[in-house]
């Protein structure tokens, strides 16, 4: 679930933070939701529970739920078993995407900084289309 976007991009996301547009109250609450409840769904061994909110483009990507937690669990064990996690700032692009930044503690004890993007769905859900993960210095959760 990583967001394929040049250096430069991810650089403009992280170092810009203060710019994040916030978007309204009700689609962030919709967006934390729907990463909650995955993280939620990792933490309960309900794998194919945490793969129903993957956006169809990564269901795509990863087909079968064997090869999606592969990824997760090889690429993503901060987000995959999160000691502790919170919620950053939120930012809406468009009408229809919303990017969150979630804090994580793994349970190496590191700091990661997970930036979602999510997008809203034809039903009004919110599904997760990528997750970029970067290890962060000083952050306490």
């Amino acid at each position: 679930m990583r967001i394929l976007l040049p250096l430069s991009a991810l650089a403009a996301l992280f170092g810009f933070q203060a710019v994040f547009a916030f978007a309204g109250e009700a689609e962030i609450r919709a967006a934390q939701a729907t990463i909650r409840a995955q993280l939620e769904a990792f933490r309960a061994g309900d794998n194919e529970r945490a793969y129903s909110y993957a956006a169809p483009s990564i269901k795509r990507m990863f087909p079968t739920l064997e090869r999606f937690m592969g990824m997760v669990t090889g690429s993503y064990q901060p987000v995959y078993r999160p000691r502790d996690y919170a919620f950053g700032a939120a930012r809406e692009p468009n009408g229809t995407t919303v990017m969150q930044r979630v804090l994580t503690t793994g349970t190496d004890g590191k700091n990661y900084e997970a930036l979602y993007t999510l997008e809203r769905q034809a039903d009004g859900t919110y599904r997760i289309t990528g997750v970029s993960l970067r290890e962060t210095a000083g952050l306490s959760i």
